[in-house]
């Protein structure tokens, strides 16, 4: 009896191992099937529901990600001291958050993009066709426009007064700082939404759990902590074009174009970082 018992314990401990291959020694072909690039043009998406659905996903989402960060940074804007509000620590979470949250409800449906820098980097790697791209930049523009309009209509007065939550280069700083900075915080965006949603990552470690939205959300929080001194932080041209577009002023849009170029130019080099050092996609050579 006392040796088919410890048979049995033998057995065990070499049927269920304590510890998991790491990295690449736990990927096998069955892991995972690099998926096709998406093609330039689907003409296809424009008759299909889910295309459009997942535009007024887009919307929706960027929306409710302008009307909470915007009236966010108003309240602190408006608090005459620093103790009555919830600070620059707030605004960082409100953002963050708010990505978390809205990239887990809308993942599923669009990919939860709210970020044109984000589409636009995802389209480099060939993740969506240009006809997806362009329709979620529209509408992502379109719902921060509506949300920084929103929190206009519950307060004209504050919101003029405080510029809307507009971003522009702070005093002390260069354009060329700006530009560093937006290059700099959409480029760890862009790189966290690549790492934290690549399924070839997920089937190579699936031992480790992780719930994209909430790096992605916490990138975002770290960003901001980092530079609000800076420009209020940008790092998605929706967000600015929906505050300027509403405040509608001289000093919003002089530093305007910083917010389109530094986003663009960080998510097209986090693109291709991912793409072809990270994934470590393989050159062909000629024979």
């Amino acid at each position: 009896m006392a040796e088919s018992k410890e048979e049995d314990v033998k057995l065990g401990a070499n049927k269920f191992r304590e510890t998991q291959p790491l990295g690449t020694a736990a990927q096998t072909d069955k892991d995972y099937k690099e998926p096709p690039p998406a093609p330039l043009f689907e003409p296809g998406e424009l008759t299909s529901w889910s295309f459009y659905r997942a535009g007024i996903a887009e919307f929706v989402a960027t929306f409710l990600f302008l009307y909470i960060t915007i009236l966010t940074v108003m309240g602190v804007k408006r608090s005459d001291g620093i103790c009555k509000s919830v600070g620059i620590q707030g605004i960082a979470w409100a953002f963050g958050g708010m990505i978390f949250a809205l990239v887990y409800c809308t993942a599923g449906i669009s990919g939860g993009h709210i970020n044109p820098a984000v589409t636009f980097g995802l389209f480099l790697a060939r993740k969506l066709s240009l006809t997806r791209a362009l329709f979620y930049m529209v509408m992502q523009c379109l719902g921060a426009i509506c949300g920084a309009g929103v929190v206009k209509g519950f307060m004209k007065t504050e919101y003029m007064l405080h510029n809307g939550g507009t971003n522009s280069v702070a005093p002390g700083y260069t354009k060329g700082d700006g530009l560093g900075a937006e290059i700099v915080g959409t480029f760890i965006l862009v790189y966290t939404v690549f790492s934290a949603t690549d399924a070839k990552r997920n089937a190579r470690d699936s031992h480790v759990p992780i719930l994209a939205p909430l790096p992605i959300g916490f990138a975002v929080f770290l960003v901001h902590l980092a530079t609000i001194p800076i420009t209020g932080t940008g790092i998605n041209p929706a967000r600015s074009l929906g505050a300027a577009i509403i405040y509608n002023k001289d000093d919003a849009w002089n530093d305007h174009w910083i917010f389109w170029v530094g986003p663009f130019i960080g998510a097209a080099l986090a693109a291709v970082y991912h793409q072809i050092i990270i994934r470590a996609i393989p050159f062909k050579s000629r024979a």
